[in-house]
């Protein structure tokens, strides 16, 4: 029973160290597509949505456009970003930042490495509150565990 308390804690810091991972990996493909300078005009090919949650919790809609776009070698490109502008829809052409080394992680967001270095920030802010929660917990059960080892009626 007392390995429950230990392992729920590290299995949760776990799945937050993958999520902060995947965290900074986006930030820094976005902010290599915004830094290589390279741009295209994309088509917006589709936009649809998808949602989670329900039943007990409130319901998320995500926004997810994918585009088309050729890169200067004339390679066509697409791809599926999640978040973008509402207002964007299908037909619309919109400019793309690319990496010549990677144009199937460009995005259509417009730089603003600010805004993503304030909210990679705040992410990774709370997955370690996250996680010095769990660290904290697993502390207080050892804890608890000792003295009831302890106590004898």
């Amino acid at each position: 029973m007392e390995a429950f308390f230990y392992v729920v804690p590290l299995l949760m810091i776990g799945i937050l160290g993958f999520a902060a991972f995947t965290v900074v990996r986006r930030a820094r493909e976005v902010s290599s597509a915004w830094n290589s300078g390279l741009t295209a005009q994309a088509r917006c090919l589709r936009v649809y949505t998808t949602t989670s949650g329900g039943g007990d919790s409130s319901v998320r809609t995500t926004l997810h456009h994918v585009y088309e776009f050729a890169t200067r070698e004339g390679r066509v490109v697409r791809f599926d970003e999640t978040g973008g502008r509402g207002t964007t829809i299908e037909g619309d052409l919109v400019t793309v930042h690319y990496a010549a080394d990677r144009p199937e992680r460009a995005t259509a967001k417009a730089p603003a490495p600010g805004k993503l270095a304030a909210g990679t920030g705040c992410l990774l802010a709370f997955f370690g509150t996250m996680a010095l929660f769990c660290l904290g917990f697993m502390v207080a059960a050892h804890a608890i565990f000792d003295v009831a080892d302890g106590f004898t009626p």
